[in-house]
């Protein structure tokens, strides 16, 4: 059996993290420490410290203290949105995440990955994009390049590995189509 990984020959040099290396390590402090020991209701505190480190963040949001942001100038949330406690913000790429959105605990943002056809595991990067009014449930892992479209959900548990329709909820390993939503009413 031929070993073709070559993990020597890693290198990500087309890649940029957005900001430079110095920038990088004091996000990484500040959100360590003033971030994560904020108290419980400091919402609009958290909010302040990722807009410094230039995230777009809306009107409303709560942001638990116990959420992590790789690099939050990558990442965008819309108004009234919440974000649970230990969510994770991979954001090797852009994650928007729309208005009135919930992305509930432990549920891991993944916009980076690597090319598994690739002997030297060459990085691979998507954004993900979370429509208005979208629930994110408990423990999800939601893939790199994935969209869930306005009213879609992800049920508890679930990995999304594919795009979630307008008001449909996904749940499963992987995500498959559950029922809609609510009940579209029609006008006669």
């Amino acid at each position: 059996m031929v070993n073709k990984v070559r993990l020597d020959l890693y290198q990500q040099t087309e890649y940029s993290r957005g900001r430079s290396g110095i920038v990088i390590l004091l996000w990484w402090f500040i959100q360590g420490t003033l971030f994560r020991f904020s108290l419980h209701n400091m919402y609009r505190w958290r909010s302040w410290l990722l807009k410094k480190f230039g995230a777009q963040i809306g009107r409303g949001v709560l942001i638990r203290a116990t959420a992590k942001f790789t690099y939050p100038w990558k990442v965008k949330i819309g108004d009234h949105s919440w974000i649970g406690d230990n969510v994770q913000f991979y954001s090797l790429d852009e994650i928007i995440i729309g208005n009135h959105c919930v992305i509930s605990q432990n549920t891991y943002l993944c916009t980076g990955s690597h090319k598994i056809d690739d002997p030297s595991f060459a990085l691979s990067i998507n954004p993900i994009v979370i429509k208005d009014g979208a629930w994110i449930a408990s423990d999800v892992f939601v893939y790199p390049g994935v969209t869930v479209n306005e009213m879609g959900v992800a049920g508890a548990r679930s990995t999304v590995t594919k795009d979630i329709p307008y008001n449909e909820i996904h749940v499963g390993y992987p995500a498959k189509f559950l029922k809609k939503r609510f009940v579209e009413e029609v006008m006669v």
